[in-house]
């Protein structure tokens, strides 16, 4: 898609980090913009700040673990605008833990915000905008969902699954000859919030959780990564926006990030993972 004057966009966890930005930097391209999350004072600053500033955005509160919530996003959103062109599934949490010490409530949120949104994402939003007769869809995973990273085994379940489902949806797209192209957009360390995910843990996460060693390690590690070494989401903004112009669909923030999978892919073709750093 290379035009995006007055045309509309959709994006979920929009009201801090990689959605904010990719919010702020369409409406920027001259498209409407519907800011999802589940925080709705944070969204509702982020909102008013693009319109204070002339943009065409409107908020909508949402939970997007659930069917019902993505499905009321997709109809308010073309009631508002009429019709969609770009959604980015970008919602995502993480919790740290031992695979076995991890509760089931702990993996049910994880999954629901990081992989069932983007099921639900697709399922929603591609009528819509195959209907508008143009557009793109973007998925967030991670480079966890290329190289599993110990002690986030959810996270990592989600990962690999939106990059299964975005390479599904791509290569359904180009059997069909369908104008609408599909990104998955893979960060490296970006300067977000995610390690503060527990923010909007929900109840059940809540009253089974069990924090741990591995997990105030993960906090601590990634928390400093991220504030002094990761990425700016506006620079990753930059990036989606150019997959979406190019119909590119490997988003890798970090190009280091390339011969980290040749390794992996050289390592399973000599089948000797544990060579690889996989038993360390």
């Amino acid at each position: 898609m290379k035009d995006f004057h007055h045309k509309t966009a959709v994006v979920t966890g929009a009201a801090s980090g990689i959605g904010r930005a990719v919010a702020t930097r369409l409406a920027h391209e001259g498209m409407n913009v519907v800011l999802a999350d589940i925080e709705r004072d944070a969204l509702a600053a982020v909102v008013e700040e693009l319109t204070d500033t002339g943009y065409s955005a409107i908020g909508i509160p949402t939970d997007v673990s659930k069917w019902d919530d993505v499905q009321a996003l997709a109809e308010q959103a073309v009631g508002v605008f009429e019709a969609v062109h770009v959604v980015h599934n970008n919602a995502g949490v993480v919790t740290a833990g031992r695979i076995e010490e991890l509760s089931i409530a702990d993996y049910e949120w994880v999954l629901g915000v990081d992989l069932w949104s983007v099921i639900y994402g697709v399922k929603a939003f591609l009528p819509l905008i195959e209907k508008a007769g143009e557009g793109h869809i973007i998925n967030t995973a991670s480079t966890a969902g290329l190289v599993a990273t110990p002690h986030i085994a959810p996270y990592n379940i989600a990962k690999f699954g939106v990059v299964a489902l975005t390479e599904t949806l791509a290569r359904e797209l180009a059997v069909r000859k369908s104008p609408i192209g599909a990104s998955v957009l893979c960060p490296g360390a970006v300067n977000t919030r995610i390690v503060k995910s527990e923010r909007n843990r929900p109840v059940a996460s809540q009253a089974t959780h069990k924090g741990s060693a591995e997990e105030d390690r993960f906090v601590t590690f990634s928390s400093k990564l991220l504030a002094e070494q990761g990425l700016d989401p506006m620079a990753v903004a930059d990036q989606v926006v150019h997959a979406i112009r190019m119909n590119q669909f490997w988003i890798l923030t970090h190009p280091d990030w390339k011969r980290v999978l040749q390794e992996r892919v050289a390592a399973l073709v000599a089948d000797d993972a544990l060579s690889s750093g996989f038993g360390g």
